[in-house]
Formats: C-alpha cells, structure tokens, sequence
C-alpha cells in the first residue's frame, strides 16, 4: 500500500488547491484525486510536477504501508 500525503504537505504549506493545480498543470478534480487518495494510478509525470511545484521530494509526497501496518 501506498500513502498518498498530498493533503498533509498542502495544509503544512498553506498552498489552496487551486494555486497548487495551476503550477503542478493538472486538474482540480485529478488534484482532489490525489488528495483522498482514490487514484487508481500514480503518473509520474504528475508526481514530478508536484514535487516541482511543492518543492518536496517523491519521499515527502509517498509512504510506503507494509501490508500488517494498514489501517482501514
């Protein structure tokens, strides 16, 4: 399992969404997508252009679950 933690890196930010989809060049729904984590997919293109835009590393934006850490 992979954690997403877009959501938390926006909040410690304090970046909007609407700010954050402009400079990463996605979609506000694709954004909220990678938010709550209900992407099916992870692009790399996309991944990337977050990072740029957030200034993080791909480690800030992902974690890595163990399968017997995962919580439901």
């Amino acid at each position: 399992y992979v954690k997403i933690k877009l959501e938390e890196l926006i909040e410690k930010q304090g970046i909007s969404k609407n700010k954050l989809a402009h400079r990463a060049e996605m979609q506000r729904t694709q954004l909220n997508q990678y938010c709550k984590g209900t992407v099916t997919r992870l692009d790399t293109a996309v991944l990337a252009r977050l990072c740029c835009a957030l200034d993080c590393e791909i480690g800030d934006l992902l974690e890595y679950i163990p399968p017997e850490n995962r919580v439901n």
